[in-house]
């Protein structure tokens, strides 16, 4: 997982499918006003990074998070001004199509996730105990119903080599203040809110997202940054066949790597290296994410 060697750039820290870049002279992300944000074709699942990648995937989330960018007018971003204009000039050749050029933010340590039909980890947890992430729900519910409304779940961010852990509202009100806590849910509950509603004229349906977000270091101000409402960071399904679904399988069919995760849950039991994943479910990943991309952008 070597990262690229960049003129003007220098590497500083890699996760697990996307690299970031300061300006050559800064020594690290606190050091620098710009970062370069490059989305690799790598894939993760159960916390591995797994073997192959996929192809042309790093420049699918960045053209789909530079879109979504472009609908959330009014909302702050990491984006540097005119991005557009700069980034023809400042991206390096050798990352153009899969990088962002964005301003460097003062990140706070929650993923703020916000979940409007019930599915994954939540259904399971809501199956036992009627829940999701603590948060009471009525009774009856199925896989892959629609919540009565969009509910805010937070994370906290682990150090690298460590797991996200689900934490209660009160706890992000711990570790960031109470007015940056209300702050974060807040505009993560409104930003899934217009999103849905641009999603759902394309006919799909953002079953839930993460987000993650900064101070601006000159103003404060609270910002947008990473990805946003990419395959890799939300979970979207096909509108008509969630109504027209009688089963989990059906209702839920998604756009991200869903594949992924089912192949590796039928073929590995989670201890040792993953095994390497056939071509097959490669391609039809890739053509999911390509799927999503132009129903979105085209509607």
């Amino acid at each position: 997982m070597a990262a690229l060697q960049l003129d003007g750039w220098q590497h500083v820290y890699s996760g697990k499918v996307r690299d970031l870049y300061v300006p050559d002279g800064a020594a690290d992300l606190a050091d620098a006003d710009r970062v370069l944000v490059v989305a690799s074709d790598r894939v993760s699942a159960f916390d591995h990074v797994l073997e192959p990648g996929i192809p042309g995937k790093g420049e699918l989330l960045t053209t789909l998070s530079l879109w979504w960018f472009d609908q959330l007018e009014g909302v702050p971003n990491h984006l540097v001004p005119d991005h557009a204009l700069d980034a023809s000039s400042l991206i390096p050749a050798a990352v153009a199509g899969r990088a962002m050029l964005c301003k460097t933010l003062d990140m706070y340590p929650i993923e703020c996730v916000v979940r409007g039909y019930l599915t994954g980890s939540g259904w399971l947890e809501y199956v036992a105990s009627q829940t999701v992430c603590g948060i009471p729900l009525p009774a009856g519910l199925q896989n892959g119903d629609r919540l009565p409304e969009p509910i805010y779940t937070p994370a906290w961010k682990a150090p690298m080599g460590e797991h996200d852990e689900n934490i209660s509202f009160e706890r992000t009100v711990e570790l960031v203040g109470a007015d940056v806590a209300a702050a974060l849910r807040d505009a993560s509950l409104e930003i899934f809110r217009r999103a849905s509603v641009i999603a759902e004229t394309a006919g799909v349906i953002l079953a839930d997202t993460k987000f993650e977000f900064g101070a601006d270091r000159a103003t404060g101000l609270l910002t947008l940054g990473d990805e946003v409402l990419t395959s890799d960071s939300s979970r979207y399904w096909d509108a008509a066949r969630w109504l027209a679904g009688t089963t989990p399988a059906e209702r839920m069919a998604s756009f991200d790597k869903q594949i992924v995760r089912d192949w590796l849950a039928a073929h590995w039991d989670q201890t040792g290296t993953p095994p390497e994943l056939p071509t097959e479910i490669v391609q039809q990943t890739a053509a999911r994410y390509r799927e999503l991309l132009g129903l979105l952008t085209a509607a």
